[in-house]
């Protein structure tokens, strides 16, 4: 089973009689455990497939499914659910809440979903990514890449089974992009975890084993992953 499968997506964007539409007829599988990168250029509709896939939008037409769980057809609650438990999502800003520590940030998406040992797996996660030692900073004591260190720890916090990325690295210099990324395969190898990183920068994009290009509103296999059978 895949762990990703968008089946002819579509997403049309109305205004008064104007219509644009962002992707059409997409289509992509992922398998478990795959480390993709989507590239194309501004405004061909990364963000938009971002936000399909994280349950954040509903398509116009076609399907989301996820590890056999088809996305598209579940009401608001219960993609909001399953966005909780299942979908870890890195934004380009890395949306941590300023008044709380490094350890706070990563421990409150547990504490919402109700889980225990939120700090034992917060300080585990924490180690993962290289910051024990400023768990009790606040976001503006950090670099950005520890910022997005933090926001990777918050993003696997509940566990997920699919990670998404949305230009993690845009606002970052090239030497800490590629310390992130470096973080990112190690915790793909570790976790056996599907990636999808969205990017507009080359360098970054040829760090991931497979890359789709997205280009006027269909996905394009630019580079397949190696061994792989797509």
């Amino acid at each position: 089973m895949e762990a990703l499968f968008l089946n002819d997506l579509y997403k049309i964007y109305k205004e008064g009689v104007i219509e644009t539409v962002a992707l059409r007829g997409a289509e992509l599988k992922v398998g478990p455990g795959e480390f993709v990168a989507i590239t194309g250029r501004s405004g061909a509709g990364k963000s938009t497939l971002l936000n399909l896939i994280g349950g954040l939008a509903t398509p116009s037409a076609g399907q989301v499914i996820i590890n056999g769980a088809d996305i598209t057809s579940m009401n608001e609650a219960e993609r909001a659910a399953f966005r909780r438990d299942r979908i870890g999502v890195v934004y380009q800003m890395d949306n941590l809440i300023p008044f709380l520590s490094a350890l706070e940030n990563v421990m409150l998406s547990m504490q919402i979903a109700g889980r225990s040992h939120a700090e034992k797996r917060a300080l585990q996660l924490l180690d993962e990514v290289g910051l024990l030692e400023r768990i009790d900073h606040k976001p503006t004591q950090l670099s950005g890449g520890e910022r997005q260190r933090v926001a990777i720890a918050v993003a696997l916090a509940n566990e997920p089974s699919l990670l998404l990325a949305d230009e993690l690295t845009g606002e970052l210099d090239s030497v800490t992009a590629n310390r992130i990324m470096d973080l990112l395969s190690v915790l793909n190898v570790i976790y056996r975890l599907t990636m999808i990183v969205v990017t507009h920068n080359k360098t970054i994009a040829a760090r991931a084993p497979r890359e789709v290009k997205i280009a006027d509103g269909k996905l394009y296999e630019s580079r397949a992953a190696h061994g792989s059978g797509h």
